[in-house]
């Protein structure tokens, strides 16, 4: 075979060089060509290149065919086979192995289920993993950017420098992938895509990284591929046989950067807050902890709702294996951990998602659909079935992984109506012509079915702002197949009744009963959340009308008429011990304040109220059924008095009433589901919750009386703006 033969074309030479070549697999490497064996490779810097197999065979020098680096030769070997170069150059020697010596890793299989849109372990294929392939030890990067010309792996391992590994594009599906021998654990990386116009786009973070720099940088990081070991079988197997809307579920929602920070003003780590902040809410008799967004985001003040690394753990607190212990440590203590998942937008940096591969891939190009006005954000396209396998994986991910028990999701409102913060004009309706995107509702659908099927006794939370119909009924019967609902009308209407002066609270009592008309249309959770005490609002103790003493006892009443609501229950941070200023994500909560009598007062109410919520089954178990609530005083304006009973069936019933003047209401009279003693289980006016210690002497005697639609009444003491908690004790 004559030299002209076997030798590359010059001008595929220069493509390489210039990182412009369409086929770096079918060129780079070792190739066959007639019965003859040839090797090329792209080194800058060297000046001597020679070539081995990987048993340490000699193969020769190859020869220089470009002063970049470009060097080609014949090498004598009888199959294709991973090779290692040895580089030279003036300052020193140094190893290569060559990537484009071996094959892909991914499978025909996988191009299947891919272009399918049905592979539901992507995370397992896509992004960065480190393993052991030919032979070598090394790493495995693959990503979609269906219209990018070339996409190469950059780092400081190639001086990001986009011609030395581009990838292997797989034609069927838009996936890019390349396995570069010796990278581990701790390789930073980022993705250089030249788009469909020739043009080089700003480096990419991988869309699948399960590991990122810290902020402000950007890059994405191979993480360890060690499995977690992990120690709460017992809490997964007993997870699995709940029907959480029958189970207590108080929710203790927290920002991990500003939930308490260490003297130095830096962030306590995952470790410090399983430490921490795991003893504290299981103390206080939460069940669950939710978690703002932890996924990976660039900029503080969006506290995690505008996220870059849907995959990665925020490097603020540590890296994923410490993320792992802390709810590992969480289960331990039995607590579950609820994130807030964000699938609604993601935000436009130039390294993230937006028009990834030059176009607009994840998002719709057109932005009446694909860009958000509200918060300066684009729109996931959920009629693309790859951006619907990127988000329902990511979902599973988190499930699987990280053992997560249930996910909140972010503005589900905003995904469900096309039209959501539009005005006419700016907008496109379905194919209907309506205002329903109809591809959200599917991807929705879908994600609750495979969470539900894959992670049994996990549950997804959905924060939806309207009357959507069937939000927490199953997808099988046409609802949207959550687990339970945010209930933000019953937050609206109580809070404003409550931040109202007491004498103006009678011409407003329908606002404490309006949310029982509608309160078993959904599962509900009751939350008093993060965005009720931020952006000017105030706390909720600062909500409350009166002087300081009004304030808290107002508080106090308010927290144990929501405990004793049906629906579930969830209370942010810092709001258990009434802090006085509105949270900022900035620094930690005011810790102090439980020095002073009230504000721990309030915390023990809080404990207390978690406590009987979770020992009284007549308080949780019928949180989402009507027969679990009954009014038994719902009318009586003048005095602002609420009573009610809660029932579960081979339970003990619970009386529950709210008096919202400062008046005392001394011989109150109210019917009773039944005669014989009630025990006064809270009291929220008792001195140890910093209250004024009036009541009942600690019980009641309801008498029996006929003709009556209930068969005993009694008469009470009602502490001013105070609830009360009721036990039924048989004799």
């Amino acid at each position: 075979m004559s030299k002209e033969t076997w030798q590359a074309d010059s001008a595929e030479v220069d493509a390489i060089v210039a990182g412009r070549h369409a086929n770096p697999f079918g060129f780079l490497g070792l190739q066959q060509i007639g019965t003859d064996w040839v090797l090329r490779a792209f080194i800058p810097h060297a000046e001597l290149v020679e070539a081995f197999t990987l048993d340490g065979t000699e193969l020769g020098f190859l020869t220089p065919r470009h002063p970049a680096g470009f060097f080609e030769g014949q090498v004598t070997v009888d199959k294709r086979q991973p090779i290692r170069y040895r580089a030279k150059n003036a300052g020193g020697e140094w190893e290569v192995y060559d990537p484009y010596s071996f094959g892909p890793v991914l499978g025909p299989m996988d191009d299947y289920y891919i272009g399918e849109g049905s592979h539901l372990r992507l995370f397992d294929k896509l992004g960065a993993h480190e393993m052991e392939f030919e032979g070598i030890h090394g790493t495995h990067f693959a990503v979609w950017a269906p219209n990018a010309k070339r996409v190469s792996v950059v780092g400081p391992f190639n001086e990001w420098d986009g011609r030395r590994n581009p990838m292997r594009n797989r034609f069927e599906n838009g996936i890019w992938e390349v396995f570069i021998p010796v990278l581990g654990t701790g390789t930073l990386y980022k993705f250089e895509i030249v788009g469909p116009d020739g043009v080089v786009l700003p480096l990419k973070a991988d869309p699948f990284a399960r590991q990122s720099e810290m902020r402000p940088k950007t890059a994405s990081v191979v993480p360890d591929p060690t499995p977690f070991v992990w120690t709460d079988q017992k809490y997964i197997e007993e997870r699995a046989t709940r029907d959480w809307r029958r189970t207590p579920m108080s929710i203790y929602e927290v920002h991990l950067g500003s939930w308490r920070r260490r003297p130095d003003g830096g962030f306590l780590t995952y470790d410090q807050l399983a430490e921490q902040l795991v003893p504290y809410a299981a103390d206080m008799g939460y069940t669950h902890i939710e978690l703002m967004p932890i996924t990976e985001h660039p900029f503080d003040p969006s506290w995690g709702y505008q996220p870059t690394g849907l995959y990665s753990p925020t490097a603020r607190f540590g890296d994923p294996a410490a993320f792992a212990r802390f709810v590992d440590a969480a289960h331990e203590a039995g607590l579950g951990i609820i994130l807030d998942w964000v699938p609604a937008h993601f935000p436009t940096d130039e390294f993230g998602l937006a028009h990834f591969d030059g176009t607009a891939l994840y998002e719709h190009a057109d932005p009446r659909q694909g860009y958000h006005p509200d918060w300066n954000t684009a729109i996931y396209n959920f009629g693309r079935r790859e951006v619907v396998s990127f988000l329902v994986n990511n979902a599973l991910y988190w499930l699987e992984k990280f053992h997560i028990d249930g996910l909140r999701v972010d503005a589900v409102a905003s995904m469900l109506y096309l039209d959501y913060s539009r005005q006419a004009g700016q907008w496109v309706p379905n194919k209907l012509g309506g205002n329903e995107n109809l591809e959200a509702v599917e991807f929705i659908r879908k994600v609750n079915i495979e969470a539900y099927r894959l992670h049994p006794g996990t549950f997804m939370i959905a924060e939806e702002s309207t009357s959507w119909p069937g939000v927490s009924h199953p997808a099988y019967t046409g609802g949207l197949g959550f687990g339970f609902k945010w209930n933000m009308g019953f937050m609206n209407d109580t809070l404003r009744f409550m931040s109202r002066e007491a004498v103006h609270r009678k011409y407003h009592h329908n606002d404490m009963t309006f949310g029982m008309v509608y309160a078993f249309s959904e599962n509900f959770v009751l939350p008093l959340s993060h965005d009720e005490v931020v952006h000017g609002k105030g706390s909720l103790i600062e909500k409350m009308p009166g002087d300081d003493w009004q304030q808290f006892a107002n508080l106090r009443a308010y927290y144990a008429f929501m405990w004793g609501h049906p629906g579930k229950k969830l209370l942010f941070m810092g709001q258990e011990f009434a802090q006085r200023e509105e949270w900022a994500e900035s620094k930690s909560l005011d810790w102090w304040l439980l020095d002073a009598g009230a504000h721990e007062g309030m915390r023990r109410l809080v404990t207390d109220l978690n406590t009987a919520y979770r020992q009284l089954p007549a308080l949780h178990e019928r949180d989402c059924e009507p027969d679990g609530f009954e009014w038994i005083i719902g009318n009586d304006y003048a005095n602002s008095v609420f009573a009610w009973v809660r029932k579960a069936p081979g339970a003990e019933p619970v009386l529950v009433i709210s008096n919202f003047t400062p008046v005392p209401r001394e011989n109150y009279r109210i019917p009773m589901p039944a005669a014989g003693k009630w025990v006064e289980r809270i009291n929220t006016d008792a001195g140890w919750y910093a209250g004024s210690n009036t009541g009942n002497q600690g019980a009641v005697i309801a008498k029996p009386v006929e003709g009556q639609h209930w068969p005993a009444e009694a008469e009470l003491y009602l502490p001013p703006l105070s609830t009360l908690f009721l036990k039924f004790e048989p004799e």
